[in-house]
């Protein structure tokens, strides 16, 4: 398995990178990122072979989409897969606003906004920031914020688009994979392409895998899964490193603690293991990580190249840390 290779995105007809770019950071969660800095990460990417990138209307307020158009304008328009959102629209004076943006435009902020006419005017808005004519795939953003609007007008919108060709898949991002499973479950015939599942299927939480990754696999529903380093934590699960824990709950410091020490007794790096976990489900076609640096590119793609040793998932599995029905790559 590497990055670089090339799978079908399900039923789509797309094609994309077992890696992904997730550009929340280059929208500024949480510290700016400069404007070169930001363009050399999408280069770096680019020339490591990543061709799936995912950004959102929210991520800096327009800032994210506007540094992705730039950095991918050059770039053949069929050889990427460029992902955005919709629900949220920005405007001046918005006030639905995010204090994880660090420096985001003035008197600029989001308002949620899952009605047809708002997500026709948020697609509008986000092809202008991005300098494009045609999104690959789009996401019903954060759908359990207003889900009855956002099964019903958002998803009939997204259907409408793809249907016109202004869009080439229909998917939802979520945080919660009842809510994924539910909107499935909901939606109109034919339903969502894709799933972005953030954080619920990973070495820390495998939730995804009680009803959501089931139904996806059943309904060749393709599943792109984020938040896999979980802030960081596995790499370094100290108080006060920024992954998002004052504390470190002590079942989960121990947990932590049990998966590190597996990884070093086979010799593998503990966010290789994070990165590659979710791919051994069959619904899985790509894993989405941010970075904020080129080096955090490069660092993610060697994580996700380097090989791990027979023996290695059914040993944390004897140690209780994977359930046992759990898939993991061959």
């Amino acid at each position: 398995m590497r990055a670089d290779d090339l799978v079908p995105l399900g039923r789509t007809g797309l094609r994309v990178s077992r890696l992904g770019l997730g550009l929340a950071s280059l929208g500024g969660l949480f510290a700016p990122v400069p404007e070169d800095r930001a363009a050399a990460t999408l280069d770096r990417a680019w020339q490591l072979g990543v061709r799936l990138y995912d950004t959102a209307p929210v991520y800096g307020y327009g800032r994210s989409e506007t540094r992705t158009g730039a950095a991918l304008a050059n770039r053949p328009r069929d050889a990427y897969v460029l992902c955005t959102k919709v629900g949220r629209i920005i405007e001046p004076g918005g006030t639905d606003t995010q204090p994880i943006w660090a420096d985001p435009p003035p008197g600029m902020g989001p308002r949620l906004d899952y009605s047809y006419a708002g997500v026709m005017r948020s697609v509008e808005e986000s092809l202008d920031r991005l300098g494009l004519d045609h999104v690959d795939v789009l996401h019903v953003h954060d759908p359990d914020e207003d889900f009855t609007t956002a099964v019903s007008e958002a998803y009939r919108a997204l259907a409408d688009l793809r249907a016109r060709g202004v869009i080439g898949a229909v998917s939802i991002g979520v945080n919660h994979a009842p809510v994924a499973a539910a909107f499935l479950r909901t939606a109109a015939p034919p339903g969502p392409d894709c799933v972005l599942l953030a954080g619920r299927y990973n070495l820390l939480d495998q939730s995804g895998l009680d009803e959501l990754l089931p139904l996806c696999a059943e309904r060749g529903v393709a599943v792109m899964v984020a938040g896999v380093y979980q802030s960081g934590l596995l790499a370094d699960p100290r108080p006060g490193v920024p992954h998002g824990y004052g504390t470190v709950p002590a079942e989960l410091g121990a947990k932590v603690q049990a998966l590190r020490t597996v990884c070093a007794d086979f010799g593998v790096p503990p966010l290789a293991a994070a990165v590659q976990f979710p791919v051994g489900h069959p619904a899985v076609t790509s894993v989405v990580v941010g970075a904020r640096s080129p080096e955090e590119v490069t660092d993610s793609v060697a994580y996700l190249n380097h090989p791990l040793p027979a023996g290695f998932w059914q040993a944390v599995k004897a140690r209780g840390l994977l359930p046992g029905r759990t898939p993991t790559p061959l």
